[in-house]
């Protein structure tokens, strides 16, 4: 099959407005669970997840935290002018980022651009131990973003500017304002490294007491970093997926994972999609590694279609050991790269044997990587979740999908 000629029509179902889940179930793991295994469909709840996962296997789960990345501003005209964050550009680090306390610059989408001519823009913030002056400038344009830089008074860390001013972004499609309670139940119980402006919403579903069942039948768990960019709502507007550019999003793996991956014989349970595109990544990583040991972390950064144009290949297993060399030569604990990486029917799995994910949007590269992951099967467990109930998208139900 040739991957960039697929048709977007034909990953396309009808979704009506009525079955997007608005808000989330008032308990987390009691959102129903679809199974799919070897080609069977059934469901349950999704508090009984861990019982259909085998014992002794890894599971890998995203550990981002989304960030209140909507800052408005007013201007002196009464115009309002939002900021969107997207990702850092001045520290590009993302830990780095929220540590600064007067100055940094972020890539953005600014909506109602054209009532901001030129000049800064200011807001006083209250805060505790006084007022915040925080002031947005425009530094051009990168690609479709705006470079913003912004300055701020009170000897705040950015972190700090952003949770008293921004406010959290919702999915677009939920048409609906950010209400207080999105600040808790838009994030997931084990996020903890803040970066993405959109959750890994497969572990929405999660609850302490699932995870305390999961380490009951002996499943390992591991966390990477992928930051969810904006990118992932993107619709596939070209007629083929050639055409399509897929967006890049950070990712931070840590040298343990790598070794916990070696242990369970280079294989994994992936909680979400952007498990997955970590996970899978970190197999084209490896790949470069064979011919090239002495790549940088930013040379390892994966490009949209790398799976597909390759001609090397290596066991999983000696992707990962390569990685494992490369910690060591490089002295690091921790890998900062990233990925770009698209996958749809075509794609040969690597690493990912299970998969915990949502039901995701007609005509979207989350669902073309569902159908690679199924084999095409897709229609199926579609037809059943709509048919049977199913809530869909971010705050909707979960699925635990075994080829």
């Amino acid at each position: 099959m040739n991957t960039k000629e697929i048709h977007i029509s034909d990953y396309t179902y009808d979704l009506p407005d009525e079955r997007i889940a608005k808000f989330p179930m008032a308990e987390r793991d009691h959102s129903k669970l679809l199974l799919y295994r070897q080609g069977e469909v059934g469901e349950d709840v999704f508090y009984n997840l861990p019982q259909y996962l085998p014992e002794g296997a890894l599971m890998v789960m995203n550990n981002t935290r989304v960030i209140q990345a909507r800052l408005h501003f007013r201007k002196e005209t009464g115009a309002l002018i939002e900021i969107f964050l997207l990702e850092p550009a001045l520290p590009r680090d993302y830990e780095q980022m929220f540590h600064q306390t007067s100055r940094c610059q972020w890539l953005c989408l600014v909506g109602n651009q054209k009532k901001w001519k030129e000049g800064p823009l200011t807001r006083t913030l209250n805060v505790e131990h006084g007022t915040l002056n925080v002031t947005a400038t425009r530094k051009g344009e990168v690609g479709t973003s705006q470079l913003i830089e912004f300055e701020w008074t009170g000897n705040a860390s950015f972190a700090e500017v952003i949770d008293v001013m921004g406010e959290l972004p919702i999915p677009p499609y939920l048409n609906r304002e950010t209400q207080e309670s999105d600040k808790t139940t838009y994030q997931t119980v084990y996020s903890k490294i803040k970066g993405s402006v959109a959750a890994p919403t497969a572990g929405l579903h999660f609850t302490n007491r699932v995870l305390s069942d999961i380490d009951a039948r002996g499943i390992e768990r591991d966390e990477v970093t992928l930051h969810v960019g904006a990118g992932t709502f993107r619709p596939v507007k070209s007629e083929t997926i050639g055409d399509h550019p897929m967006h890049t999003e950070y990712i931070a793996v840590h040298r343990h994972t790598i070794e916990r991956l070696l242990a369970h014989n280079g294989e994994a349970i992936a909680v979400g999609t952007t498990s997955v595109r970590t996970l899978e990544s970190l197999y084209y990583m490896g790949l470069k590694l064979e011919s090239n040991p002495a790549l940088s972390a930013d040379d390892l950064h994966v490009h949209q279609w790398e799976p597909y144009e390759q001609t090397a290949s290596i066991t999983p297993l000696k992707a990962l050991q390569n990685l494992l060399a490369w910690y060591d030569r490089n002295d690091e604990t921790v890998l900062h790269s990233s990925t770009q990486i698209i996958i749809a029917p075509g794609y040969d799995y690597k690493i990912v044997k299970m998969l915990i994910t949502n039901f995701h949007q007609p005509q979207s590269t989350l669902l073309l990587l569902v159908s690679a992951f199924v084999h095409g099967d897709w229609h199926k467990i579609y037809d059943y979740a709509l048919t049977h109930d199913f809530r869909f998208l971010s705050y909707g139900d979960s699925s635990l999908l075994i080829p």
